[in-house]
């Protein structure tokens, strides 16, 4: 892994990670079914986005008379995916195609949300399923300012080819070991980076920072992050596909999850878009409103509350 960040940049990135959850524990503590019989647990990584889905849930749970306990800020999914399948974490919101290609099968080639879904019906561990994929998506991204894309002329992913030898990306640590981060870019379009600064997931705004101030050139962002609107970034077009559909989708411990919890984990699904994801996260971000009263206005207008 590249070490060039001065150790001052890597001590402050160590402090950027997201709070969260109801416990000052280890979320992971323990294993097997952690959940008291009577709650189910929610689980959420280490970003904000996926800890506002994650509470989305768990009050979705609520509002049908479901016990919660929530188990959040745990980690990448290196991390947490073996937890759901061991039933210690039994609800998460998960991003399909990046659960496929990541944890489930590192060689798939789908791209599009029903052959994902296929081949995580297919694949998964008999403990766990998927349920109903949403609309929203929230694809990995490469972004450059738009003074970056003026000057090089870069549109598509293809572009960087000719500069990214000069360049450093900036992304989260696991992006320079997934087929979807440094080993695809390479792969599929011939781009290799000269230098890969890694961030802790939940650093999105140190990333923002050294991306807008040229330390980096590139960075992976998230598609639904309102810096990219707010800041007039620019999304590289990916003509290839290289990023696969990333549909908001509940991961679930089977045996913990009944069809009450199920309806109502659907019912989110069959209502939430990208758009809503949008809005949801400049409350989030921009107006730091809290995650809880996000969740609930949402559900509220979804008719999804209690």
């Amino acid at each position: 892994m590249h070490r060039g960040a001065a150790f001052a940049l890597i001590a402050a990135l160590s402090l950027t990670a997201c709070g969260g959850g109801d416990s000052d524990d280890n979320p992971l503590t323990g294993g097997g079914d952690s959940g008291d019989g009577k709650s189910i647990v929610v689980g959420s990584a280490n970003f904000p986005e996926n800890q506002l889905l994650a509470e989305i849930y768990a009050e979705a749970l609520e509002a049908k008379g479901l016990k919660v306990t929530r188990k959040f800020d745990i980690g990448a999914r290196e991390v947490y995916y073996d937890q759901v399948v061991k039933g210690g974490i039994q609800v998460f919101p998960e991003y399909n195609g990046a659960l496929l290609a990541t944890a489930v099968d590192k060689t798939s080639t789908a791209t599009g949300t029903e052959d994902i879904n296929a081949e995580l019906k297919k694949k998964l561990p008999t403990s766990v399923e998927i349920l109903d994929s949403a609309e929203a998506q929230d694809k990995d991204s490469v972004t450059v300012t738009a003074e970056t894309a003026e000057k090089y002329n870069l549109k598509t992913l293809a572009d960087l080819k000719p500069v990214a030898g000069e360049w450093t990306i900036g992304a989260g640590s696991e992006f320079k070991t997934r087929t979807q981060g440094w080993v695809g870019l390479k792969k599929i379009y011939g781009v290799e980076f000269g230098t890969f600064q890694p961030l802790d997931a939940g650093a999105q705004s140190t990333l923002l920072k050294l991306l807008k101030s040229d330390k980096v050139q590139a960075a992976n962002i998230y598609t639904t992050d309102p810096a990219i609107v707010e800041d007039k970034l620019v999304v590289l077009e990916d003509p290839k596909n290289f990023f696969a559909s990333q549909n908001v989708t509940p991961l679930v411990y089977k045996s913990a999850v009944d069809d009450t919890a199920k309806a109502a984990l659907n019912g989110v699904s069959a209502k939430l878009t990208t758009e809503d994801l949008l809005a949801m996260m400049k409350k989030l971000v921009t107006d730091k409103e809290d995650a809880a009263t996000v969740a609930k206005e949402w559900l509220t207008k979804a008719g999804l509350a209690t």
